[in-house]
């Protein structure tokens, strides 16, 4: 599936991954390929990307996400990479 991350400044990431870890508004959850098609709000926390055998964590401050069709969009309020 294909992930985005958007703050307002930039594009942070995009590229192809196989789940994304997400800190929601109720808590953490996780898209894999073929989710369901979801839109949700953030909460400050770590996103965790997973693909190609690799883990890349950012830091992000609040935003939101939507999933349709295996192409994940986070806009993020602010982020940093660790």
């Amino acid at each position: 599936m294909t992930l985005e991350i958007l703050t307002p400044d930039k594009k942070v990431f995009e590229g192809e991954v196989t789940s994304v870890t997400l800190p929601g508004t109720l808590g953490s959850f996780q898209i894999l390929a073929n989710h369901a098609p979801i839109i949700s709000t953030l909460e400050d926390g770590k996103l965790v990307v997973h693909g190609g055998g690799k883990e890349e964590v950012f830091t992000i401050q609040g935003g939101v996400v939507e999933n349709l069709n295996n192409h994940v969009v986070v806009l993020a309020e602010g982020i940093q990479s660790k």
